[in-house]
């Protein structure tokens, strides 16, 4: 029988812990959790190894090996029809269940953070001792925040962010066990301590990278009386207690999506060959910042700004922004913000990000542009022809938000998205090493072999077609 606390399966399957005088940590509850995490991979090795996931076709090489199912990942699910599943939570689910701020509505990244390692929901109790935690792990040393303020103004963020995560791998508890030439059994012990550090160190080095290159280096220094979104919008600047619970959401909502998308399937790979968690995650985030990936929130912003200033101060109604869209799509460009390689519904992603701006900033003229694009282009995209999914995806709104509240510097929003993804790539990081996975290493061909392999076989075909059709 396979314990069901480490698959993806319905939420009630989910325990809570509650409070105690003493209140575990993280890692002394996944230290509790790695013997059964072992016994569960194990026992699916074991029991399941000689199944097959099914076929794939050379289309699927060739398509960025879009479908080919190859990787376990245990921390999200992205399903195609109802969206993402964190430890088998829905978005909805995450944001009812998971702990809140006092006064606040939206849920704590650290309890996210502590789904995602143990896969149980914590108590708030819980939660805030991983805030504190987190808080004491947080120092940067001196050569980081001197590398960072070397930094051109003209670097971009991503960039900045990349450099300074590899100049913090001096600190890495992993190399230096691994050096020592520790048991390999306990490889997922400091590798926990090297994740728990580096999401801890994220938002200062974010926000040193943001006050550095958008407001002539102004550092602020973190509050430890703040959980951890709202010391990072404290640390960025803004204090409105609204951008603070978006920045709550935003780190939640983009924390994973399943593991074979670019920065979370780099981080892995870069993680088989025992890289320590500063290098793999410092690799996955140079995906990110890839403009198919986690730069697109950037683009989309900038195109809606563009879209926006065709109009002038014309009255902008649903019959323009139909016309434009054709307009865009006929002149051999794309609407960014639609489409997603998995989905085929609108991103949950989205859906949380627009009812918090039904909430907040109803009346703001580029949420109303979003919200008019919204019932526009999935029906002009559908027409089209050529898209699989017209919904919108998490990149369609998340710089609209950002924007309102005043952090308008689109170039540094991927950052942003960086630090939410470390919670997710990390955490999986952990379980890869708990788990004992190997190096990563498929089968590649060319495309001699691929003909060599299959023209005979098509060649067949498309005699019998032939005869067939006289």
């Amino acid at each position: 029988m396979i314990p069901t606390r480490f698959c993806t399966k319905k939420v009630a399957g989910r325990r809570n812990f509650s409070a105690s005088s003493h209140v575990k940590s993280i890692s002394e509850r996944v230290h509790e959790l790695a013997p059964e995490m072992r016994e569960h991979i194990n026992s699916v090795k074991k029991r399941y190894s000689h199944k097959s996931f099914g076929d794939h076709t050379v289309g699927m090489a060739l398509g960025g090996m879009r479908g080919i199912k190859g990787l376990v990942y245990e921390t999200s699910l992205l399903d195609a029809e109802e969206g993402i599943r964190f430890r088998g939570l829905t978005i909805p689910e995450v944001q009812q269940k998971l702990p809140k701020a006092p006064g606040g509505s939206e849920p704590l990244p650290e309890g996210l953070l502590w789904l995602l390692l143990t896969g149980e929901i914590p108590t708030y109790s819980q939660a805030h001792h991983l805030t504190q935690e987190l808080h004491h792990r947080s120092r940067l040393p001196d050569h980081v925040r001197k590398v960072i303020n070397a930094f051109p103004k003209h670097m971009h963020p991503m960039s900045q962010l990349c450099a300074a995560v590899c100049a913090l791998q001096t600190d890495s508890k992993f190399a230096n066990a691994y050096q020592r030439g520790v048991h390999k059994s306990t490889y997922w012990q400091y590798t926990l301590e090297d994740a728990l550090d580096l999401i801890a160190r994220l938002p200062e080095v974010a926000s040193l990278i943001y006050r550095n290159a958008f407001k002539c280096g102004t550092a602020i220094p973190s509050d430890h009386k703040l959980d951890y979104g709202a010391n990072y919008a404290h640390m960025l600047g803004y204090s409105h207690p609204e951008f603070a619970e978006l920045l709550r959401l935003y780190l939640v909502i983009h924390s994973d999506h399943e593991g074979g998308n670019v920065s979370a399937h780099t981080t892995r790979l870069v993680g088989s060959a025992l890289s320590d968690p500063y290098l793999s995650y410092a690799a996955g985030m140079a995906g990110l910042a890839g403009p198919l990936h986690g730069l697109a929130n950037q683009e989309v912003l900038k195109w809606l700004q563009e879209f926006k200033g065709q109009f002038g101060d014309e009255t902008i109604t649903q019959e323009k922004i139909e016309a434009a869209c054709w307009k865009t799509l006929n002149e051999g460009r794309v609407i960014p913000g639609y489409g997603h390689a998995v989905l085929r519904k609108t991103d949950p992603r989205y859906t949380a990000q627009r009812e918090f701006a039904l909430k907040y900033l109803s009346h703001d003229p580029m949420f109303k542009l979003v919200s008019d694009l919204y019932d526009v282009v999935p029906g002009v995209l559908t027409k089209h022809g050529k898209t699989q999914n017209p919904w919108p995806n998490v990149d369609a709104h998340s710089g609209v938000l950002l924007q309102y509240y005043g952090l308008v510097d689109a170039e540094y929003y991927t950052v942003m998205f960086a630090v939410s993804r470390a919670m997710g790539v990390l955490s999986s990081l952990v379980i890869d090493r708990i788990y004992g996975f190997p190096i990563e290493r498929p089968k590649s061909v060319t495309s001699e072999w691929i003909v060599n392999k299959f023209e005979k076989e098509v060649a067949q075909e498309e005699t019998a077609k032939k005869a067939a059709s006289k």
